[in-house]
């Protein structure tokens, strides 16, 4: 009898040691997959900025750093994940679009916006060009006039640890006067014509960089003086078009 005890003590203390063994191991092939995955998107980000950003004139320290850090696949579905960091705009749902990275990074870099900046971004979306803008400002608000992308963008954002972002979900064409005025304004979708509110409530020096056009769209650099305003246009885009409920 005193062996037969022996024997099942030494059995269950092998198949504890086994068990131990076997939930290691599955916490570290977790573990495995979990880094394999971050290194994975970590090297496409890499890519991205190398081909897309640099190799085609991308040249703000500031602008390449944001776009190196921030997880743009982390703002997509998840069955489009692997494509996050391909060269062209991705859908997000409700008719709208992630724009290209290059796109990305081209208007912030044309906002030229300083950590003690406070920007405003009209057109949330899912929040990936508001995180951009939040590595680079002291302060960024968002508005969408979406509901839903609005809510789905702050989840993300808030998931992310992005503390100096605001979303609201409202009519961009009317900006958001109470935090006016902001050193740069960026607008992701394109109107027919700049709206009057956006320039009334950008600051002298400050940037409004945005997609103006119908079918033919150009993006618009504005710089804002005490004598008026600058304009330049620069490089050829399709966006979405800016939806206002003014005009609904």
């Amino acid at each position: 009898m005193a062996g037969f005890l022996l024997c099942f003590c030494l059995l269950l203390t092998y198949m504890s040691d086994y068990t131990v063994e076997l939930s290691s191991n599955s916490h570290q092939l977790q573990t495995n997959r979990f880094y394999a995955a971050m290194d994975k998107f970590d090297w496409k980000r890499k890519q991205m900025v190398k081909y897309q950003l640099r190799n085609r004139g991308i040249k703000d320290k500031r602008v390449l750093a944001a776009m190196s850090k921030v997880p743009r696949h982390e703002f997509v579905d998840s069955s489009l994940r692997d494509l996050a960091y391909s060269d062209s705009p991705l859908p997000i749902g409700h008719n709208q679009t992630i724009s290209q990275p290059y796109i990305v990074a081209y208007m912030t870099e044309a906002g030229e916006i300083s950590p003690s900046d406070k920007v405003l971004e009209i057109g949330t979306g899912c929040g990936y060009q508001a995180a951009v803008l939040g590595e680079m400002a002291k302060e960024v608000y968002s508005m969408e006039i979406i509901p839903q992308l609005a809510i789905k963008a702050r989840r993300t954002l808030t998931r992310l640890s992005y503390q100096n972002i605001q979303v609201k979900t409202g009519d961009g064409y009317q900006g958001w006067a109470e935090n006016a005025p902001y050193d740069a304004i960026i607008v992701t979708a394109a109107p027919e014509s700049i709206p009057k509110p956006l320039i009334e409530q950008l600051a002298i020096n400050g940037k409004m960089v945005i997609p103006v056009g119908k079918r033919d769209q150009e993006i618009f650099v504005l710089t804002k003086t005490h004598n008026g305003m600058l304009s330049e246009k620069t490089i050829p885009v399709r966006f979405v078009p800016m939806r206002t409920k003014s005009l609904q």
